[in-house]
């Protein structure tokens, strides 16, 4: 990643610190209108990560973010952010432009109601609005793929900040897409002067949300991002983009579009287990299994007991004389069957899961069996899982991660 010379980052630091104080952004622009020629989105990114650093709060250089945008604007704008069909961030930007219509139509569409006294002659208005909201729901998947692809992208190349600012606007955009859809859905228990004065309130706040937003990630964090990103790790984050799917309003064609992908072969560390998603050592894999709140058997494909776990709690024994042991051996006589037919049933293919409920000392056990395949579908073993569902057959309403205490 690029370094900044002292003197620009200083210079954009004393930017940054003035508008913070209160200077208007035409003020400042004015003062420094010859410095702020030249100036990168990467650089700005890095500042405001390094004004984080130095202790001023994420809060506040995201509450004014938009006066930085005021500054920077006719600089960031002479930047032209171009990819190919396709890339990720084609098709960020692309869904951007949906969004935005999505949100203008909404204001334009609450304008006309707040103008109507009598929600009879709204119904069409109802249903588009009711489309809207739906469709913004599905947007969700939009801000996963940045959250879980994008994110974690720019992190490995040293750009922490900006990402977290952008995650914490995305929970405010998400704030105002709940306010909406619970206003669709209850707007027959409010007045309908209510209804006019929540959607015209909610529609404006989450355009104008939407528009400050999208021109952030598409003036600074997307060229950022253009910038620091290797080719390599572009193509595995469409990959991810797939896993992860788009919107129902995604043009098809971005979609479908593929990006030519070069396979190499993964680096193996010695001492490494390499999976698809990452790489443990066998220290880790194993505490990892053990610390699972569950108990785990896995029989392969010979009907022989091959792993099990040792969870903390186990709901049944299990010895390591185990191993090796068929299946059928493992049941009482009158259930080897039942056992018999579920195995069959998983090795011809007609089923995935069996499932069970039983009593065991006044708590619900909840034992599972799960057909393990490769990717080609072929059958490697059977996977039993046990987990005791008492306490969490108690939980109501939330605990949230805030209210974590130690």
């Amino acid at each position: 990643m690029s370094e900044i010379t002292e003197e620009k980052k200083a210079m954009l630091k004393e930017i940054m610190r003035r508008l913070h104080a209160g200077a208007s952004s035409n003020e400042v622009k004015e003062h420094f209108r010859q410095f702020l020629e030249g100036i990168s989105s990467l650089e700005i990114a890095k500042v405001e990560q390094e004004l984080i650093k130095e202790g001023m709060p994420r809060e506040e250089i995201q509450k004014l973010c938009d006066v930085h945008m005021a500054v920077f604007r006719g600089q960031l704008e002479k930047q032209k952010t171009e990819t190919a069909v396709g890339h990720p961030v084609n098709i960020l930007m692309e869904e951007h432009k949906i969004m935005l219509q999505l949100a203008e139509k909404l204001v334009n569409i609450a304008s006309k109601v707040r103008q109507v006294n009598d929600i009879s002659y709204v119904g069409d208005d109802l249903h588009h609005i009711a489309h809207i909201a739906e469709d913004f729901r599905d947007s969700e998947k939009h801000y996963l793929r940045e959250e879980n692809v994008l994110f974690p992208l720019l992190e490995k190349h040293g750009i922490t900040e900006p990402p977290a600012i952008m995650w914490m606007e995305h929970n405010q955009i998400r704030e105002k897409k709940k306010s909406l859809a619970e206003l669709v859905a209850e707007h027959n228990a409010i007045s309908f002067e209510e209804f006019k004065k929540q959607l015209y309130a909610v529609a404006e706040s989450l355009n104008n949300l939407l528009a400050s937003h999208f021109y952030k990630e598409n003036n600074i964090l997307f060229p950022t991002a253009l910038r620091v990103v290797t080719e390599e790790d572009w193509k595995e984050a469409r990959k991810d983009f797939d896993d992860i799917g788009y919107c129902c309003f995604t043009p098809s064609q971005l979609a479908t579009e593929k990006l030519t992908i070069e396979e190499k072969s993964p680096k193996v560390s010695e001492g490494l287990l390499q999976f698809e998603t990452g790489s443990l050592t066998k220290e880790e894999l194993e505490a990892l299994l053990d610390t699972l709140p569950v108990d785990i058997t896995f029989v392969d494909n010979n009907d022989s007991v091959k792993y099990f776990n040792k969870a903390e709690k186990r709901v049944f024994v299990r010895t390591k004389s185990v191993i090796g042991r068929q299946v059928q051996l493992c049941h009482p006589q009158k259930s080897i069957h039942i056992v018999n037919k579920i195995v069959e049933s998983f090795k011809n293919g007609k089923k995935d899961v069996a499932e069970f409920w039983i009593q065991m000392n006044n708590r619900l056990m909840h034992i599972r069996y799960f057909a393990v395949r490769d990717k080609n579908g072929k059958y490697l073993g059977t996977m039993e899982v046990t987990q005791d569902l008492t306490d969490i057959r108690k939980i109501e309403g939330e605990k949230r991660l805030l209210d974590w205490q130690e």
